[in-house]
């Protein structure tokens, strides 16, 4: 196999390795992973990949010829939208799978069961870190329960507009859903005391409890840093025995959720990972549970597709909205959608949002939308769902997580050193090339799709299969290395003041 086609319909196909000029059709280099025109395309046709425009030609492109940014422009496409008119349900599941979860009193299931330390603001975040790094290996070492006492730390909480903003919503709807997230089996909340985000203001809207497993202090109350750090070591070493008393049980796949991400993507992205990422999703939706794809900007161009699956049409004008706003959002910023793909995904092949975008939403599979979300929104809908997000993966996974996600699956084709906690982060390698190259860090190589001939859907249910074991306690690859402690980055939205 020397390319690859996807559509009948496309006048491109993608290299799969690279094709000297009058090698298969090709005129000139085609570097691997790049586009060839499969026949003639005039200047100002649409360039059609996936059986969808991604781009239009900027001059003329003779079959054979390499496509790729220096003769594809990308201009906005007016598209009219559909809504409910492609609903494929999950095909029935013929077993009822199951993993060893935490189950916490709020009938929500964990698959990790953390200490978190969160910051209302900046100025804590010193404290927070001090008193996890307290918390090593050996202290832990009798409460083998407990994976793990963990900061989460970020650079706003003040200098921001207040209640009622975008910007302060979205911190406090992150700090409640990482204090919920059933990863987590105790909190302690580290303030300053005089910033914008109040903590006693986030526990009066969300209705958290204080109590053994929810503290929370003040440096400017408590005296300062060092009794600060001294004074959450106390309250966290008060917590351990409570926590470690957790125990895994069996319980139904149906308690997953999990974020669907995508990073340092590449021409290979939606041709292999990505699908089989929506094969694993449609049946974990078979099995009763719930997928949640994000990063806004990333489904643009596709966002049509999602809407033909919408439940209803309000769940699909929810998702057309979001579109509306992060294109104004832009476009006040002097930015354009199409600022995204990043260097690394050109150079991977990708060439304009329309591409990325297309192979992007593979991860969502194929069943209903059933809800659309704002960012770090409590997800309560099962099955295929979507937050809004920036296409910055730390910031977007940090939103899935706060919604609730217990598990992050990610794929990438350029390579990425990536995890989340406190929701395990397992990768999936596009190319072989790259998963032999970074064997240390990659979980699952769907480049076997092409190297083996492995199908979509075997390399799916891989996937979907190791979600199930990393449910119930097998560590990752980038658990192992000991990621996720600095991936915690609220999505700021706002003026900073």
């Amino acid at each position: 196999m020397t390319t690859v086609r996807l559509s009948e319909a496309d006048n491109v196909v993608t290299a799969v390795t690279a094709l000297e000029a009058g090698s298969h059709g090709a005129t000139q280099l085609i570097p691997r992973g790049h586009k060839l025109a499969t026949r003639a395309i005039a200047r100002g046709e649409p360039v059609i990949k996936y059986a969808q425009v991604i781009g239009f030609a900027a001059e003329d492109i003779a079959e054979g010829a390499h496509v790729h940014t220096h003769n594809l422009d990308f201009r906005n496409v007016d598209t009219e939208y559909e809504y409910a008119t492609n609903i494929r349900p999950a095909a029935p599941a013929t077993t009822q799978d199951t993993f060893m979860g935490y189950r916490r009193a709020s009938g929500r299931v964990g698959t990790r069961n953390f200490i978190a330390v969160l910051t209302s603001v900046n100025c804590s975040a010193t404290a927070a870190r001090q008193i996890a790094a307290h918390f090593t290996p050996d202290r832990l070492a009798d409460y083998p329960n407990v994976d793990g006492v963990a900061a989460f730390v970020h650079g706003t909480g003040c200098g921001m507009a207040g209640q009622g903003s975008e910007g302060f919503e979205a911190l406090q709807r992150v700090m409640w859903g990482y204090a919920k997230n059933p990863n987590v089996g105790g909190v302690l909340m580290a303030g300053l005391g005089c910033e914008m985000n109040q903590i006693d203001w986030l526990v009066e809207a969300y209705g958290l409890t204080p109590g053994p497993l929810f503290q929370s202090m003040n440096i400017q109350d408590v005296g300062g840093l060092r009794k600060t750090v001294e004074l959450g070591i106390r309250k966290i070493e008060a917590m351990l025995p409570v926590v470690n008393d957790a125990q895994r049980e069996e319980c139904p796949a149906s308690e997953l959720m999990v974020a669907l991400q995508c990073g340092g993507s590449d021409a290979w992205s939606g041709i292999t990972a990505n699908p089989a990422v929506g094969h694993a999703c449609d049946l974990l939706v078979a099995q009763g549970g719930t997928g949640v794809l994000a990063e806004t900007p990333e489904i643009y161009g596709a966002e049509h597709l999602l809407t033909a699956r919408a439940v209803d049409r309000e769940v699909g004008e929810k998702l057309v909205g979001l579109i509306r706003w992060w294109e104004d959002y832009t476009a006040r910023n002097k930015g354009s959608m199409d600022n995204n793909p990043s260097p690394g995904n050109k150079k991977g092949g990708l060439t304009t949002i329309l591409e990325k975008s297309l192979g992007a939403a593979a991860k969502g599979g194929t069943t209903p939308l059933t809800g659309v979300y704002k960012y770090a929104e409590p997800v309560t809908a099962k099955g295929f769902t979507f937050m809004d997000s920036p296409g910055y993966d730390p910031a977007s996974v940090t939103g899935q997580i706060a919604s609730g996600c217990n598990l992050v699956c990610f794929t990438t084709g350029r390579g990425s050193a990536f995890g989340a906690k406190p929701s395990p982060s397992m990768k999936v390698a596009t190319n072989t090339e790259m998963f032999n190259r970074l064997t240390e860090d990659m979980d699952i190589n769907a480049g076997s799709i092409l190297t083996e001939g492995k199908s979509v859907e075997e390399v799916g249910r891989e996937i979907y299969e190791m979600w199930l074991r990393m449910a119930s306690g097998e560590k990752t690859k980038s658990e192992l290395q000991g990621l996720g402690d600095f991936e915690f980055v609220p999505w700021q939205i706002g003026a900073v003041m």
